[in-house]
């Protein structure tokens, strides 16, 4: 267990990554939490805003109350301001926003309306600061990043095949594209710590095939290793077979089932991780509170496929899954990108 202190290293990580957001003198950052945030990084971030001399106002939110007939974990989609018009606004008269909820305003419906207002939102993900100092972004990540960004958006096709018996297609013409390298300094964008990951959001009817996840693979929303293999057919975008024996397929069926909802079954979006710092074992390392578990999305060269809303394609469920897979060559119009899970090029 860690201890809840502030660390004069952690108030230099934050302060490193808002200096990269352009977070200084003549900037108004509003820091915006809930009652059940991480109260930790919500004081460290007040102090590194500080040391850059930005001018620092607190918007805090009750976490509003579980709706979800299962628990609801690292989905990206908060609820925290469901119902807050006056937060909102306060939000959106501000010059950046570090977004502190427990979920994340990634994908929350009030995102779009902020963004609208040329704010820019720095997400800090809900790891403890021990994870968050290993991770600082760098310049190189962002040009990794933008590199894997537009190899995805001139893409027309994306293979993934692994000896575990992967074998997806993405048809990737008009897909949303986006990457994330860490920080944010362009008006009306939004970012995440940890970062390196690119992932597209494929139109409707584009995902075909199988995916496999072996033993060892990841179940981010359980924070968990597999101990068994889980075979996922996926026909138009939607699981409709989970194949499999033990735990792990049991865990996986019963979850989508709880959520009675086509679109939780349905493909989010893929992509895969190119963070050389990040570290595929660093579930082992933390408590399941002490993780979002960002860091396994980042590894270098782990495919991600994730499950539930896509709103490019029109679909809306609170039902995630992210799941990195290990030992995928992912190709783009037949070039390889990443290799029995090393980027190309990448040094073995």
């Amino acid at each position: 267990m860690l201890n809840d202190r502030i660390e004069a290293k952690w108030i230099d990580a934050f302060a490193h990554v808002f200096d990269l957001c352009k977070a200084g003198p003549g900037q108004d950052v509003a820091i915006l939490s809930e009652t059940q945030s991480r109260g930790l990084n919500v004081h460290l971030a007040e102090l590194a805003l500080a040391r850059l001399g930005a001018t620092v106002f607190h918007v805090a939110v009750p976490t509003p109350p579980q709706t979800a007939p299962v628990p609801v974990r690292s989905t990206g989609a908060s609820q925290a301001l469901t119902g807050q018009a006056a937060a909102i606004e306060s939000l959106k008269a501000s010059d950046m926003v570090v977004d502190l909820t427990v979920e994340g305003l990634l994908h929350a419906p009030q995102l779009p309306d902020i963004l609208s207002s040329k704010t820019r939102i720095m997400m800090i993900s809900n790891e403890h600061p021990d994870a968050l100092e290993r991770l600082l972004p760098t310049e190189e990540m962002k040009d990794t990043v933008k590199d894997a960004v537009g190899r995805c958006r001139t893409a027309q096709q994306m293979t993934v095949t692994s000896a575990a018996g992967t074998d997806l297609t993405v048809d990737m013409t008009d897909a949303s594209t986006a990457g994330v390298w860490g920080w944010t300094d362009r008006p009306g964008t939004v970012a995440h710590w940890p970062g390196g990951v690119v992932v597209s959001f494929p139109k409707a009817g584009s995902v075909n095939g199988r995916l496999v996840l072996d033993a060892g693979d990841v179940n981010l929303t359980f924070k968990r290793y597999l101990r068994e293999p889980v075979r996922l057919t996926i026909e138009d975008d939607y699981v409709t077979a989970l194949d499999g024996e033990g735990t792990e397929v049991e865990l996986m069926r019963r979850y989508l089932a709880a959520w009675g909802d086509k679109e939780a079954y349905a493909t989010s979006h893929v992509g895969w991780g190119l963070n050389p710092a990040a570290r595929y074992e660093a579930l082992t390392m933390y408590d399941q509170r002490d993780t979002n578990c960002t860091e396994i999305r980042c590894y270098a060269g782990n495919f991600l496929y994730s499950t539930g809303a896509n709103e490019f394609a029109g679909r809306y469920t609170q039902g995630h899954f992210d799941l990195p897979v290990k030992g995928c060559t992912i190709k783009l119009d037949g070039q390889t990108v990443v290799e029995d899970g090393r980027p190309a090029g990448a040094e073995t």
